[in-house]
């Protein structure tokens, strides 16, 4: 189906429309997320006492939401594109565009990040640390500036794959269907599938799934920033520095795509990510990203949005490159 829209174009339109209606209106809370419609959580936990019973749930789950996720906005997509006509054919690519629009996140991430970096530099480290909370796992009442400004660098390289590079990747591979189940993968890793003795069993199989279909944005995101270093700095030292702290770092993180975007950014930036952090009054000891070059680390953070901006458009246009060959006869 996705080569039949690149092959008159569809494709191309739907993601350009897609990419700017998140750059202008983001995701408005007012209006219900499509992938935000997940119940069945409770109803399997309560059906499977034992954990190997909730391990089998959770794979249940997992395979339910995905598929039935693509396979709905696979019948759309066809209906919209080979059944309907006129005004209506207009009014349905405009829904798939929302739908597209949906699993892009460039304009929240970069509003987010920016909200805390803001409140730092005014010195109401009170409000930063609230305006983190809402975009990080880690407990946040005791970090002080710089480590709220590392938090921040940190989530603002981590969500720039899975909120922005990924979608664009699973676009390209399969239009909207198959962003859109990308999308449902990490949503789900967001609520079951977190390493905590409510979901240690039924969130396995969605974490399991989510690593899997982020191995490859999260390097092509750490490539981004390395190549948006490049462009910004105007300096082929930013971008060695960038690659070559994610080639040598990136592995370090406990998730095994979390640490290279974030490798990448320390690199880029001269600063030094990870570290200790404390999660639910645990603290674990996660090892350095990143050789400190600099102390200005507001500077940094900054800096650290105009990369992941930067990043985002050329996944963008790399994204739209390839779907116009794809299209051409």
């Amino acid at each position: 189906m996705s080569m039949e829209i690149a092959n008159n174009h569809m494709g191309s339109i739907i993601l350009i429309l897609a990419f700017f209606l998140d750059l202008l209106i983001g995701d408005p809370p007012s209006l219900p997320h499509p992938v935000r419609i997940i119940v069945l959580d409770r109803c399997l936990q309560r059906l499977a006492p034992t954990p190997e019973q909730e391990k089998t749930a959770g794979i249940l789950l997992a395979v339910l939401i995905v598929l039935s996720v693509f396979l709905v906005t696979y019948l759309i997509e066809k209906w919209v594109l080979f059944s309907l006509k006129g005004f209506t054919r207009s009014v349905g690519i405009l829904f798939l565009v929302y739908l597209t629009a949906s699993t892009i996140a460039a304009k929240e991430l970069l509003n987010a990040g920016l909200l805390v970096i803001t409140a730092v530099k005014e010195g109401n480290t009170e409000r930063a640390r609230a305006r983190l909370s809402m975009i990080v796992g880690r407990d946040v009442q005791r970090l002080e500036k710089k480590a709220i400004l590392k938090a921040t660098m940190e989530t603002l390289s981590e969500n720039l794959s899975d909120g922005v590079i990924a979608p664009l990747f699973y676009f390209i591979l399969g239009g909207p269907p198959l962003a859109m189940a990308y999308k449902a993968v990490n949503t789900l890793d967001s609520m079951v599938g977190y390493r905590n003795e409510k979901y240690i069993n039924l969130g396995w199989a969605s974490a399991r799934l989510d690593d899997l279909a982020n191995y490859v944005p999260a390097r092509v995101s750490g490539f981004l920033i390395a190549l948006a270093s490049w462009i910004k700095y105007r300096s082929a030292v930013a971008f060695s520095d960038s690659l070559r702290t994610m080639v040598h770092d990136g592995k370090k993180h406990p998730s095994p795509n979390s640490g290279y975007p974030e490798a990448a950014l320390a690199g880029a930036l001269g600063v030094r990510l990870g570290g200790p952090s404390t999660y639910n009054g645990i603290l674990l000891e996660k090892p350095y990203i990143g050789q400190e070059k600099t102390v200005d680390y507001l500077q940094s953070s900054l800096d650290a949005v105009s990369l992941v901006r930067l990043s985002s458009f050329a996944g963008f246009f790399l994204s739209l490159v390839v779907l116009l060959l794809r299209a051409l006869p």
